[in-house]
C-alpha cells in the first residue's frame, strides 16, 4: 500500500526529465563561471569593484603555444593606466576626456591592452607582414593603392601609399603603409584598410586631418606589428571620428 502510494505518479520518463534539467542547470553554472576567467572582476566608474550574482572561479594557469609562457586567470589585476575624465552629470552620464581624447582610449577610442608581441599563424609566425616580405603574394583584383596620394579628412594630401600589410593566413589586407611628407610628421605610418576609401586618383581617409597623421602611433619593428600596437592604431583613427573637430562632438542629423 505504501510502496503504490509513494510511486504510483512516477515513472523513468519523469526521473530522466529532473535529471535533465538538473544537468542543464549545473551546465549553465559551469559555463557561466568559467566565461568570468577573463575581463573580470568587474570595475565601476569609480575604480571600484562591482558586485556578482555568481561567484568568480578560482585562478586557472594556461600555457600558451609557441613558448609564448604561461597565463593565469582571473589575476585580480586592475588596468595599467589611468585616463582623466569627467563625469557629464550624475551617475550613469557619458564620461567626458579631459586629456587628448585621441590618445587617452576612450569612447570611439578605447581600446585594450593586449600583449605587446606580434599575433601569430599556427606555425608561430606572425601573421601580418608586408607584402613586400611575402612570396606568392600580389594585388590580383580591384586597384592596387600603391603610390597612390593620401587625402585627409580636411581635404590635405598627407604623403602617398607606399606598402600593403598582409594577414598571410586569411590571404587579406589589413592595413596601408604610409610614407608622410615631411611636413605632416614624415616618416611611415599605418592605416587599418577598413578605416581607408580607395578611388581610383586617391586614398581617402576621413577620420582624421592632415595635423593628426604625426601622431599616429607608431610601429617599433619595420615589418613586424604587436596587437597592442594593433590597438592603439586602429583606435586613433576610430576616435578621430568624434574627437578629431569639435563639429563632430556635436548632435548630427542623418
Amino acid at each position: 500500500m505504501f510502496e503504490a502510494a509513494t510511486f504510483n505518479n512516477i515513472d523513468l520518463a519523469q526521473i530522466s526529465l529532473y535529471i535533465f534539467w538538473l544537468f542543464f542547470a549545473l551546465l549553465v553554472y559551469y559555463l557561466q563561471t568559467e566565461n568570468m576567467r577573463e575581463g573580470y572582476p568587474l570595475e565601476n566608474e569609480d575604480g571600484g569593484r562591482e558586485s556578482f550574482n555568481l561567484p568568480l572561479p578560482g585562478p586557472k594557469t594556461f600555457r600558451l603555444p609557441h613558448g609564448r609562457g604561461e597565463v593565469t586567470v582571473p589575476d585580480y589585476k586592475k588596468e595599467d593606466r589611468e585616463v582623466a575624465l569627467k563625469r557629464g552629470g550624475p551617475n550613469g552620464y557619458p564620461l567626458v576626456p579631459t586629456g587628448d581624447p585621441m590618445v587617452d582610449g576612450v569612447g570611439p577610442g578605447s581600446w585594450a591592452p593586449r600583449r605587446d608581441e606580434p599575433e601569430l599563424d599556427g606555425k608561430g609566425h606572425p601573421k601580418i607582414r608586408p607584402m613586400s616580405k611575402l612570396q606568392g603574394f600580389e594585388v590580383s583584383a580591384g586597384i592596387d593603392p600603391r603610390g597612390l596620394p593620401v587625402q585627409a579628412g580636411d581635404g590635405e594630401v598627407v604623403g602617398t601609399v607606399a606598402e600593403l600589410w598582409v594577414d598571410e593566413p586569411e590571404h587579406l589586407v589589413r592595413y596601408l603603409e604610409i610614407d608622410l611628407d615631411a611636413e605632416f610628421g614624415g616618416g611611415k605610418r599605418l592605416v587599418p584598410i577598413g578605416m581607408a576609401r580607395i578611388w581610383p586618383s586617391r586614398l581617402q581617409v576621413r577620420s582624421i586631418f592632415g595635423k593628426h597623421f604625426a601622431g599616429v602611433p607608431k610601429t617599433r619593428s619595420a615589418d613586424v606589428i604587436t596587437k597592442l600596437e594593433e590597438e592603439k592604431i586602429s583606435a586613433y583613427y576610430a576616435g578621430g571620428t568624434l574627437y578629431a573637430s569639435s563639429e563632430r562632438l556635436e548632435p548630427q542629423l542623418g
